[in-house]
């Protein structure tokens, strides 16, 4: 049935849930897990001779989003093993997190993506906007939304 479960983790409670549904599933159907996080993009913050307090190198920053991608994806991991499930990870940063799932998505040969979602309504759904939808608007490939 599937091969391969892209499971997207941002480190909140709902994308835990999905991991743990994920990793059922994939153990169901004899499928691996992709565990995959989308981390913030780096953002040169400093304006002509103004350098402000909180600035950060690109080195210190790489650092960090490293610590804390392999942080969130050590769960998936830890899951994956737990259920004697096959499991990679990879994470990348973009300020686009839908675009990026859907690209890994195929680099990775994934034929499955279960992911989380708030269940914004209204204007909340309108401004904020939702990573699942952009997802599920741009992928042929089957997206289990988990609530």
């Amino acid at each position: 049935m599937f091969r391969n479960i892209m499971v997207p983790i941002d480190g909140s409670a709902l994308s835990r849930k999905a991991v743990k549904k994920a990793v059922a599933l994939a153990k169901l159907t004899g499928a691996k897990i992709t565990g995959f996080h989308v981390a913030p993009a780096y953002k040169f913050n400093v304006y002509a001779d103004y350098i402000p307090p909180n600035f950060v190198m690109p080195k210190d920053f790489e650092v960090r989003v490293r610590k804390i991608a392999e942080k969130h994806l050590e769960v998936v991991k830890k899951e994956a093993a737990a259920a004697g499930v096959k499991a990679q990870s990879f994470f990348v940063t973009s300020d686009f997190p839908a675009d990026a799932i859907v690209r890994a998505v195929k680099k990775h040969g994934c034929d499955l993506v279960v992911m989380a979602s708030h269940g914004r309504s209204g204007l909340s759904k309108l401004i904020i906007g939702s990573e699942t939808q952009k997802v599920l608007a741009n992928t042929s490939t089957p997206v289990l939304v988990m609530r």
